[in-house]
């Protein structure tokens, strides 16, 4: 399985937000998607989601091309949103069996491989409880579940941390790790670049709609003349050097 992304320029309107974005993604690796505020991380997921026609540009999961068979090619990625999306009429068992049925996965399946995400997440006494009256950080969890009882190629996922108290930011990461392990992908776009640095494979660091900086730590040393550094270094470094260009 390969994510690819070629020559991605798109925005909301006429006016293109992402600009001639290029990227590919390999099976058995977490990839940090990275930027400030308005550089393009949710644009560019938006559109690998395909809620974003693109302008211009190729994106395929496992070679199937978005553009030739949309619900194929999302049959192979699952998303955790970085707000929370819950139903008020809708219990935790039922999000799971909606999720499931989204999929083609059948109910049994699904409960599962849900079980264990349920007690590392300390829900497994939540199922028959709507997710409405859940905290932030439960809510979160919901959205992880669900993503997870999936087993996609490719994780999407939105500033994962947001809301979630210590024990859930480990479990989240150590679900991420078991994943790679399988040979799946995990895109994730964060603000937490110390956490990025300790357990991505490799960055896309975008600015004003553009890749300005993409490899692993050393790669990124490399091109930004700054050895030793760390990724928030060079994170504030090619982003400033953006604002002042």
């Amino acid at each position: 399985m390969t994510v690819q992304v070629t020559d991605l320029t798109g925005g909301y309107g006429r006016t293109p937000i992402i600009k001639n974005i290029n990227f590919s993604l390999q099976p058995g690796e977490i990839v940090g998607l990275i930027g400030l505020n308005g550089a393009g991380k949710s644009t560019t997921i938006k559109h690998l989601l395909g809620l974003l026609t693109p302008m211009e540009g190729e994106m395929s999961i496992s070679n199937i091309d978005i553009k030739e068979d949309i619900e194929a090619y999302r049959q192979h990625l699952s998303y955790i949103p970085e707000s929370p999306v819950i139903y008020d009429t809708l219990t935790l068992k039922e999000h799971i069996e909606m999720t499931a049925m989204a999929y083609g996965i059948d109910s049994e399946t699904a409960m599962r491989r849900a079980h264990p995400l349920l007690n590392t997440f300390r829900l497994e006494d939540q199922l028959d409880v709507f997710p409405s009256h859940f905290s932030k950080g439960m809510k979160q969890k919901v959205m992880i579940i669900c993503a997870f009882i999936v087993e996609p190629d490719l994780y999407i996922i939105d500033e994962p941390f947001l809301g979630l108290d210590p024990l859930g930011i480990q479990s989240m990461l150590d679900l991420m790790e078991t994943k790679k392990k399988e040979g799946r992908t995990v895109l994730m776009s964060t603000h937490i670049l110390a956490t990025a640095e300790r357990y991505c494979d490799r960055f896309i660091i975008l600015d004003q709609g553009e890749i300005v900086a993409m490899g692993d730590l050393d790669a990124l040393r490399a091109q930004t003349n700054m050895p030793n550094r760390t990724l928030d270094d060079i994170y504030i470094e090619v982003t400033q050097r953006g604002a002042s260009s």
